[in-house]
């Protein structure tokens, strides 16, 4: 009978507050160019487990997900950076996400698979070097593209 079945989108929950924020940032956005993006410093925290598929992604900035040391070391040099604040519930605006997601298909398809933390931990390193010459670039390149389609569904899902 041939019938298919997909699994389903996964989107982040978003209320009328969340998609009036998302938008916001996203006009207030619109015209960076290329150029502009490519001076952000991208980051989030990421967790990677060994005996279990999970990898936590914390961007909205709330305290409680902000560590410590970094927040202190930002303090510090408040001077070298200005804090870039992303939109609550946005992932798929920071690039990051895409480099996280990469990284956790290329240890999840390893075989075998680390075992150790020091196996992970080379294991990320060696695949963080296997990336693409332009993958980097290629991600920042589309960041107006990200935020034209973020002002088109009006802060809601994008596609990526």
């Amino acid at each position: 009978m041939g019938s298919q079945s997909r699994r389903p989108t996964r989107v982040p929950l978003l209320t009328a507050r969340h998609k009036a924020l998302l938008l916001s940032w996203a006009r207030q956005h619109y015209h960076w160019t290329v150029d502009d993006w490519k001076h952000v410093a991208w980051s989030d925290e990421s967790r990677f487990q060994l005996y279990r598929t999970d990898a936590r992604v914390r961007l909205d900035n709330a305290t409680p997900h902000a560590s410590k040391v970094a927040t202190k070391w930002l303090q510090e040099h408040s001077s070298d950076f200005r804090h870039f604040l992303w939109p609550p519930k946005s992932p798929e605006m920071n690039i990051i996400e895409d480099v996280r997601d990469a990284l956790l298909h290329a240890v999840e398809n390893r075989s075998p698979p680390p075992r150790t933390p020091i196996d992970l931990w080379t294991v990320l390193k060696d695949e963080w070097c296997e990336l693409p010459p332009r993958y980097l670039p290629t991600l920042i390149e589309y960041m107006p593209h990200r935020v034209a389609a973020l002002l088109c569904v009006r802060g809601g899902p994008t596609r990526y």
